[in-house]
């Protein structure tokens, strides 16, 4: 008996590892799910599900892999999650090991192209989180000596997504891509007001004349104006930054609907603990996880910082484009670098063409502003499924503007000059240097004043020396920029 079990174990050893000599050297594996079965390239690590996906949603053309961040936290996510099991008895040690080799392969970049599914899905991200399930288990069975497909050894349901559902994974994962991508926006966002605040320091005794209502009103510096500048950025950036903390809050264990079904108060715990340690960020699981499962709020109030940050943006733009124009029938208090050709029929014309890029970026995060705050206005029950648009306009929101924050500050504020001559000069002939004079001549004779430069063309200081009013002392003291200026 004893002899006919070890030869029965032998035959079993022949020919399994005649399946696998059979499998390497076929083109395509069959792989099956509940709709049915579908050929997979062998040399791919994702499954039938991802290829159903492909199929389903040919929508923009670009694939998840597009963000770096989305594949690399969905690779931290899932690696939490192996730890998470492993510690609590969920898998084996040699299905850990497998998925976690798996895991930092995808972490670490090296399957990116592995991932294609359209930013845009149905499903609530099913497709991303299946896809990133598939490609983990195929990778795992490779280093564990099988073909891809072979999932009775690791599986891409019961083993890599073991404890979880994508109701908890899906939106984990895509939060932390969304963290880091903003870590890496305000560094680039920090470069632009550092900029800023030089052009500052530059500018600070450059007098000018302010405008309100776009007429002019009273004295300053082009510095004051790059300051607030810089300032009003600085004030959108801490926004921004708390704002973005509540995506370290996660729902991990919440499974399908935030219960907890399929899944344990250990395991929660096990993997909240292995993303901290993981990602060296401050996770901590929400308090209500119900809750948490269908509440799209933190992405919501992100977009809105990101909105306002774009609004301030756009004033600043449009007033380096006021600032700089003419050169000879505008503005023209300063130069913005010429960076190409302004028209195909006027020579000479040279236009703010980055100002003007930018105001457009700002013009779509804008946009994706509203589609974030419709996507979030539709959740329903206990889930929303129209996470996978909102993170999509999210993350191309940050992408452009870090972009646009980098070309605003290298080809545009780095080589702006001022025209030091001319804003004094308009300054001189303004009328509205009569409000500095206000408290020594009083506001009736200061109106008179205005009225007759207005009806003369002559400057307001030309006049107070016709009419004998002040002495070139007190001129130049009523004047003086520590007057003007506090």
């Amino acid at each position: 008996m004893a002899k006919n079990k070890e030869q029965k174990v032998v035959e079993i050893t022949e020919q399994e590892i005649k399946n696998q000599e059979e499998m390497a050297t076929k083109k395509t594996r069959t792989e099956s799910d509940l709709i049915g079965t579908r050929e997979i390239p062998m040399e791919c690590y994702y499954g039938v599900q991802t290829a159903r996906a492909l199929e389903n949603f040919p929508i923009t053309g670009i694939g998840i892999n597009r963000y770096p961040n989305v594949v690399k936290y969905l690779g931290v996510i899932k690696l939490g999650a192996a730890i998470a099991n492993y510690e609590t008895g969920k898998i084996s040690k040699e299905i850990y090991e497998g998925i976690a080799k798996a895991c930092q392969d995808v972490i670490d970049g090296k399957l990116n192209d592995q991932f294609p599914v359209d930013v845009i899905q149905g499903g609530a991200g099913t497709s991303t989180n299946m896809n990133a399930n598939e490609v983990i288990a195929n990778r795992a069975l490779e280093y564990m000596g099988y073909q891809p497909g072979q999932y009775e050894y690791c599986s891409p349901n019961d083993h890599v997504n073991a404890s979880q559902s994508t109701n908890d994974a899906y939106p984990c994962a895509t939060r932390l891509a969304i963290y880091a991508d903003h870590l890496e926006m305000i560094s680039h966002l920090d470069l632009l007001i550092s900029s800023l605040e030089r052009k500052a320091r530059e500018f600070k005794d450059v007098i000018k004349m302010g405008r309100t209502q776009l007429q002019d009103a009273v004295p300053m510096t082009l510095g004051l104006s790059f300051h607030a500048f810089a300032q009003s950025l600085r004030n959108e950036k801490e926004h921004l930054i708390h704002d973005s903390k509540e995506f370290l809050y996660v729902n991990m264990g919440a499974t399908a609907i935030g219960t907890g079904i399929c899944s344990t108060l250990e395991y929660r715990e096990a993997c909240v603990k292995a993303l901290r340690d993981l990602t060296k960020w401050d996770i901590n699981l929400s308090e209500d996880l119900v809750e948490a499962t269908s509440d799209a709020s933190s992405m919501l109030v992100y977009s809105n910082a990101l909105r306002t940050l774009c609004t301030n943006l756009c004033k600043v733009c449009n007033d380096l484009r006021l600032m700089s124009s003419g050169p000879r029938c505008g503005l023209n208090e300063i130069n913005l670098p010429k960076m190409q050709p302004g028209s195909s029929i006027m020579p000479g014309k040279v236009n703010p063409v980055i100002p003007e890029v930018v105001n457009q970026i700002c013009y779509r995060v804008i946009g994706n502003d509203t589609c974030v705050m419709l996507g979030a206005n539709n959740a329903q029950l206990e889930l929303n499924v129209m996470e996978p648009v909102m993170v999509y306009s999210l993350l191309e929101s940050i992408e452009l503007l870090k972009n646009g924050f980098d070309v605003l500050r290298k080809l545009c504020i780095d080589g702006i000059t001022a025209n030091k001559e001319h804003c004094r000069e308009m300054v001189d002939n303004s009328i509205g240097t009569i409000t500095a004079l206000v408290p020594v001549l009083g506001y009736k004779t200061c109106s008179k004043l205005a009225k007759e430069a207005l009806e003369t063309g002559k400057g307001v200081v030309v006049l107070i020396r016709e009419h004998g009013l002040l002495t070139e002392e007190q001129i130049n003291d009523a004047m003086a920029i520590e007057k003007i200026i506090l």
